[in-house]
């Protein structure tokens, strides 16, 4: 599963929905939640199923609805107005623990069932880190089964749930209670075996300190990251999209230890390797394979 660029699109705009159409994102998040004001709720819901319904089954990209937290009435209401629109997925934002995935699940395969759908056919990503109490269940999404698809994280609700007056210091750079949050987001994924993906960068603007940002996560051991804004897309393709250079050295280092398969240190370039190294080449080749 591709999901290197995923774009958020406030559902209720038509306008900003026909712009996303241009965009090489992987995925488009139709967003029911944050970027919707409370009286356009209804709106955005008949917009995103017009959406989905006119992008059909032969979509040339994955489109995911981003629904109302778990434990509200709107939540209900997304997915039983949208989800005839056979969404690839289903963003969950402000998520508690594993609980909240696994009782959308339940949500998601009642409404399968009653629509014909293939079960388990709707992946589910949470948002993993935006309420206090997420921050000690992160090693849960283990639990999760088949639906999850990957983890990513957030810094705006949970400096607003404990009373942050920002979650920057002065260079931009996170603060330490929300590099914890990015870290664990990453192990999380991790043990659950799923992909991690970083989260959004709200200054669209600051081009330099993006790509700062999106050679950061890569580096980190993020596959994707979340964008807000179109200009966004092309710079987090390139970062999470391995060079020439990087697919050859990393294909180089699969055919040493081939070719020496009793061994489980080597030495290439004058540099010893063993079976992390291996391990990580593999990861490079098959990122490399899924994004041709």
């Amino acid at each position: 599963m591709k999901l290197r660029s995923m774009l958020f699109i406030p559902a209720d705009s038509e306008k900003k929905l026909q712009k996303g159409d241009g965009v090489a994102a992987d995925a488009l998040i139709l967003d029911l939640e944050d970027s919707v004001a409370p009286g356009r709720k209804a709106d955005a819901r008949r917009l995103a199923l017009d959406y989905l319904q006119h992008a059909g089954e032969h979509r040339h990209r994955q489109l995911w609805i981003r629904i109302n937290p778990i434990n509200t009435p709107d939540a209900l209401l997304d997915l039983e107005q949208v989800l005839a629109g056979r969404p690839d997925g289903i963003i969950q934002p402000k998520t508690d623990s594993a609980d909240d995935v696994v009782s959308l699940g339940g949500r998601l395969d009642r409404l399968e069932s009653e629509l014909g759908f293939e079960q388990g056919s709707t992946r589910i990503i949470p948002v993993a880190t935006e309420t206090p109490r997420a921050m000690f269940s992160l090693g849960g999404f283990t639990a999760c089964g088949p639906r999850l698809a990957a983890l990513t994280w957030g810094a705006e609700d949970l400096s607003s749930a404990i009373g942050a007056s920002s979650n920057k210091d002065a260079q931009g750079n996170w603060t330490p209670p929300y590099q914890l949050a990015r870290s664990l987001c990453l192990f999380g994924a991790s043990a659950a075996g799923v992909l991690a993906l970083d989260t959004v960068y709200a200054d669209f603007r600051d081009s330099e300190g993006f790509l700062k940002s999106c050679n950061e996560a890569r580096r980190d051991g993020f596959g994707g990251k979340l964008a807000i804004h179109p200009a966004q897309v092309e710079v987090i393709n390139k970062a999470f999209t391995p060079s020439q250079a990087e697919v050859a050295h990393a294909q180089r280092v699969v055919d040493a230890f081939a070719a020496q398969p009793d061994v489980g240190t080597l030495s290439l370039d004058g540099l010893m390797l063993d079976i992390p190294h291996l391990k990580q080449a593999q990861k490079i080749l098959a990122m490399a394979g899924e994004q041709r």
